[in-house]
């Protein structure tokens, strides 16, 4: 009998190579809607998918030859987890694929925001040059806190490694992971010590809106906020309450708390958020680059080799 795999996203190459190598016939259909995929995703043993459509109850149900998913990203909140352990199915994702781009993309962030290259780079453009206006801030001495110490956040502390910073780290679900590059604390520490925040972390029920106006009140310093994880782990309004009472410096925000137009454009917050001069967007690209591209695949489908040994 034919082993199939469904591809509903966009994805390189190279896993179709490996997966087919594999003895699996790969569909590739980038463009499928959701009401497609319930149609045909009975034939197939394998998915492999990345933000397309959530990977619901009604998705499991439809798919009974389902075996295995493979999430080309590291997040898996648009897969049902709870249900796919119910149907005995097995979830891949590869958060090692983008941990370097996400890392990469974090400092060049945090750079831009506390020298205010953007603003500065816009304004000598126009024919304004402000000098004292765009005076920055220096990493050096500072403490940076990292919440969420996984493939993201190491990623993150490992290239902070030559700014001269004190990188603390927090994670709920690890102990013991203090190492060259962060000191594991408690989440006390973080509110008490950090100069800037980093947010490492999955998007689940108990994340969610984690950063929220009760949480930013027990920080002792300013901060300067960073998220490229998930957009609904941050509350937007608290951020911007948080600027107007001094208690945020500046953030970067790779994720929002609803992404993409013209969905964006209807938040009460979006006009103050795109007109405060102490916010830095990007449209959830952290983990977005070339390489990456290519690495997602080649975890992915070392993983799919492991696990085609493994039955």
């Amino acid at each position: 009998m034919e082993r199939k795999i469904l591809i509903v996203d966009d994805l390189h190459p190279l896993f179709i190579e490996k997966a087919e190598a594999l003895g699996y016939k790969c569909d590739y259909n980038h463009l499928i809607t959701l009401e497609d995929a319930l149609a045909v995703i009975g034939e197939y043993e394998g998915l492999v998918i990345r933000s397309k459509f959530k990977v619901n109850k009604q998705v499991f149900d439809a798919a009974t030859k389902l075996r295995f998913i493979c999430r080309a990203g590291a997040g898996m909140d648009n897969i049902d987890v709870n249900y796919a352990k119910q149907k005995g199915v097995a979830l891949l994702n590869a958060p090692e694929g983008n941990a370097d781009a996400v890392g990469e993309h974090a400092i060049g962030m945090l750079l831009t925001l506390m020298n205010n290259i953007n603003r500065a780079d816009a304004e000598v453009r126009t024919g304004i040059w402000k000098r004292e206006a765009n005076r920055g801030h220096e990493l050096k001495g500072k403490t940076v806190g990292i919440i969420g110490y996984g493939f993201m956040g190491q990623s993150f502390a490992r290239r902070l490694a030559g700014f001269g910073v004190d990188v603390i780290a927090y994670d709920k679900y690890k102990t013991g992971f203090s190492d060259a590059y962060a000191r594991q604390v408690s989440m006390e520490e973080i509110v008490k010590h950090a100069d800037v925040v980093s947010l490492h972390i999955p998007l689940t029920a108990e994340t969610d809106l984690f950063f929220n106006d009760e949480f930013l009140f027990h920080f002792r310093k300013p901060i300067f906020l960073i998220n490229t994880a998930r957009g609904r782990v941050v509350k937007t309004q608290a951020v911007l309450n948080g600027i107007k009472a001094g208690k945020i410096l500046g953030v970067c925000l790779d994720v929002l708390e609803v992404e993409k137009f013209p969905a964006i454009a209807e938040q009460d917050w979006f006009e103050e958020l795109k007109q405060s001069g102490k916010v830095l967007l990007t449209p959830h690209i952290a983990g977005w680059t070339f390489e990456s591209y290519r690495k997602i695949s080649e975890v992915m489908a070392e993983k799919l080799k492991n696990l085609v040994i493994k039955t």
